[in-house]
């Protein structure tokens, strides 16, 4: 069984990642969200978040957009094409994976 889970199912890394993992949820049913919004719903901190959120940018998933309101940064984030679809493929596989399980 596990020969066959390791050559049909390639998981997405980047997203597997607890942390990236609700970043993309959120992202995903939102246009986009600010730092704050994200550090609220996912209970990280500033700097855990903006390292997880590098990582998600790096890998084209996470477009950031940093611009000033009142003259104080406000830094959104919102998923890409690429990670749009990177998570749509991560859903499909982790569905698939759990519905091929045998019942205990």
């Amino acid at each position: 069984m596990s020969e066959k889970l390791n050559q049909e199912y390639t998981i997405d890394r980047v997203i597997h990642e607890p942390a990236r993992l609700m970043i993309t949820a959120y992202l995903y049913v939102v246009e986009s969200a600010d730092y704050v919004f994200l550090m609220q719903n996912t209970g990280l901190t500033w700097g855990n978040l903006s390292s997880h959120l590098s990582k998600l940018e790096d890998a084209g998933y996470v477009e950031i957009t940093k611009e000033f309101m009142e003259k104080k940064p406000h830094t959104m984030a919102q998923l890409t094409e690429v990670g749009r679809k990177a998570f749509d493929g991560y859903r499909r596989q982790m569905k698939a994976l759990f519905e091929d399980l045998p019942e205990a």
